[in-house]
C-alpha cells in the first residue's frame, strides 16, 4: 500500500516532457519552462533578460532590437536541454519520494 502511495505522490510531482515543451514554445522567451522545471534563477534572469531588451527596443526605438538574438538564442539551446532538465528534475523527486519511503 505504501508503495502504491509512493509511486502515486512521484507521478503527481513529475515533470512532462511534454509540458516543458509547450511552454518552452509558447513562453520560453520569458523562462516559463524553467520556473516549471525547478529553475526559478535562471528563469528570474531570462525573464529580467527578456524584460530590459523589450524596454530598451522600445526606447531605441528599435535600434538595439538586435538584443533580441541574446534571447533567442538562450532560448533555441534550451530546446536542446529541456530533455536532461527533466530527467535530472524527474531523479531527484524519485529520490526525494522513494527514500521517504523507508
Amino acid at each position: 500500500m505504501t508503495m502504491d502511495r509512493t509511486s502515486a505522490q512521484y507521478d503527481i510531482e513529475k515533470k512532462s516532457l511534454l509540458v516543458a515543451y509547450l511552454l518552452w514554445a509558447l513562453l520560453g522567451y520569458v523562462g516559463a519552462h524553467r520556473f516549471y522545471l525547478g529553475r526559478p534563477v535562471s528563469g528570474i534572469i531570462m525573464l529580467a533578460l527578456s524584460a530590459v531588451t523589450l524596454v530598451l527596443t522600445f526606447v531605441s526605438f528599435g535600434l538595439l532590437g538586435f538584443l533580441w538574438f541574446a534571447v533567442a538564442l538562450w532560448w533555441l539551446i534550451d530546446a536542446l536541454l529541456i530533455p536532461g532538465i527533466v530527467g535530472r528534475s524527474n531523479s531527484r523527486i524519485a529520490d526525494r519520494v522513494f527514500s521517504t519511503r523507508r
